[in-house]
């Protein structure tokens, strides 16, 4: 990996354990907090968005396993940068065509697009919050259909997954 592609690596990994440590302010109650959420992640997505426009998706082939799954991690929070979310699902989905990059990874983001522009997703991976104790999805498309799309991309049933989160 050259020199410059091996900095930009360090940095997306930096940004994901910021990420990673800073999360819990989004839902936070104070206003204060969560603004700190929010101009991190948006701080993260002009980054990566600068990163795309001159090296196209980070796959792991070009920075490294951890820092494209940072990547990933830094387009998926990037909710106030609906743009950004788009670019990198098209990206995204052709480094997965060419055998690049996760499938699985492509749904979590495809996902959060599809909630993000106010509609039905596909793989059921976002959830809209907790019903008796239960996580429940954001509305998907053909819900009947979900778990046989999840297998395809290597997702747990959708009752598999959230029984970790119980």
């Amino acid at each position: 990996m050259p020199t410059d592609l091996a900095a930009r690596a360090a940095e997306l990994t930096a940004m994901a354990a910021a990420d990673h440590e800073a999360a819990p302010l989004a839902n936070s109650a104070d206003p204060a907090e969560q603004l700190r959420w929010r101009r991190l992640t948006a701080e993260h997505a002009d980054w990566l968005g600068e990163f795309l426009d001159e090296h196209g998706w980070p796959t792991a082939e070009l920075v490294g396993t951890e820092a494209a799954r940072a990547a990933w991690l830094i387009a998926q929070h990037a909710d106030r940068q609906l743009e950004l979310q788009r670019r990198s699902v098209r990206l995204l989905a052709a480094e997965v065509a060419a055998g690049r990059a996760s499938g699985r990874e492509l749904a979590f983001l495809r996902d959060r697009v599809l909630v993000n522009q106010g509609e039905e997703q596909l793989y059921g991976t976002q959830i809209a919050g907790v019903r008796e104790g239960r996580p429940v999805p954001w509305p998907c498309r053909e819900p009947e259909r979900m778990d046989e799309r999840r297998a395809e991309v290597g997702i747990p049933p959708f009752d598999e997954y959230v029984a970790q989160y119980i």
